[in-house]
C-alpha cells in the first residue's frame, strides 16, 4: 500500500468551507502518480518508448464525510487487479482514523490514436 499526505488549502474548499467534491479526484490522481513513480514507472518514457499513456476508464466514488480547510489527509492507494488490459486500484482518503472518501479506479493504456492498448508486460510486472 502506498501512502500520500495531502493538506487541504483554502482553494480546495467550496463556499461551505468543505473540500469541493471534484478535488478528491485531484487528490487521488496525485497519489496515483506518486505511486506509479515510486514503483519505478517513468510515464514520459512509457509514452516515448511504448507509445502508450495511462487513462482513467472508470471511477466509482463514495463521499463519506467532509474534509475541511487545513485538514491533514492521507491518501492510501493499492492495486487490486493488474491484467494485460487494465489496472484496478482502490484509493481511500482518511483524516486520522476517519474514512472520508473511497474510490475504485480503473486505468487503461491508450495509444497515440486514442485506442485502447495492452499494458506493456514490463509495466504489469512493476505495478503488481
Amino acid at each position: 500500500m502506498h501512502e500520500f499526505p495531502i493538506r487541504v488549502y483554502y482553494e480546495d474548499t467550496d463556499m461551505a468551507g468543505i473540500v469541493y467534491y471534484a478535488n478528491y479526484l485531484k487528490f487521488i490522481e496525485r497519489a496515483r502518480s506518486d505511486w506509479v513513480r515510486q514503483k519505478g514507472v517513468d510515464q514520459n518514457a512509457m509514452k516515448d518508448e511504448d507509445g502508450v499513456v495511462f487513462a482513467v476508464r472508470k471511477v466509482e466514488a463514495d463521499y463519506l464525510m467532509p474534509a475541511k480547510f487545513d485538514d491533514e489527509l492521507l491518501v492510501e492507494t493499492r492495486a487490486i487487479q493488474v491484467t494485460g488490459a487494465r489496472l484496478v486500484m482502490e484509493q481511500i482518503v482518511k483524516r486520522g482514523n476517519e474514512l472520508l472518501f473511497q474510490a475504485i479506479v480503473t486505468i487503461v493504456c491508450v495509444g497515440e490514436n486514442g485506442q485502447a492498448a495492452r499494458l506493456p508486460a514490463n509495466l504489469r510486472l512493476m505495478l503488481h
